[in-house]
């Protein structure tokens, strides 16, 4: 199994509808690219393809950061969950000095890879859960789109509090997802983002960019 060639036989090279700047190895369809990689793989029950998509908050924060350089520049950068990588190409576009992207997914490391390359970007990619270990020796750190189901988002409120008292800065990118902790959010932007149908049940939705904040 070679989930490089899977991931350029079935997605198409498409510039990102909010922020054109960077090019990303994309599906069209979510369902049966889905179907096609359970096949590939001989298995089921596998995560959706996170990493096919460029979704409303990692669309959100790549377009702030590429706004707004000065978040970034020269610092070191975790993309937490990186799914395509597009946060943490976004962050190198605006001169971090190194970002590292995480992810559990396998297919998300040679994607994010697939579309560092695209981008003429350094990254380093790393399948791993990072989330019950040390706070990441970073300057700041991103998660986009990680409150869409209640353990999921318990479990990455627990991370992101060890990363917070730690000292570094935590931004979301987030469409309004039903876990969304606002009351320890302090918002920073939205924008209107195209998006997927059939993934996000409309073609259009309003994503926020918020720093996360410290427990007090």
């Amino acid at each position: 199994k070679d989930p490089r060639s899977f991931i350029r036989e079935q997605t198409r090279i498409k510039p990102v509808p909010h922020a054109e700047e960077i090019r990303l190895h994309v599906a069209d369809e979510a369902m049966e690219l889905w179907q096609k990689t359970e096949d590939e793989l001989g298995a089921l029950g596998l995560p959706p393809p996170f990493w096919a998509f460029a979704w409303a908050g990692g669309q959100a924060l790549a377009r702030y950061i590429l706004d707004h350089p000065e978040i970034v520049r020269g610092k070191m950068v975790l993309d937490f969950a990186s799914g395509s990588g597009l946060v943490a190409i976004a962050a190198m576009m605006a001169g971090a000095k190194h970002c590292r992207a995480v992810d559990i997914d396998p297919f998300a490391l040679e994607a994010g890879r697939l579309n560092a390359a695209l981008n003429d970007v350094a990254i380093d990619f790393e399948n791993n859960d990072i989330t019950t270990g040390p706070a990441p020796a970073v300057d700041v750190v991103f998660c986009g789109d990680v409150f869409y189901d209640r353990p999921m988002a318990a479990h990455v409120l627990t991370f992101i509090d060890r990363v917070l008292a730690s000292g570094t800065l935590v931004f979301i990118g987030d469409p309004g997802r039903s876990y969304l902790p606002k009351e320890r959010l302090d918002h920073l932007a939205t924008y209107t983002v195209p998006v997927i149908g059939a993934l996000e049940d409309a073609e259009v939705k309003k994503s926020s960019v918020y720093r996360f904040l410290p427990l007090r």
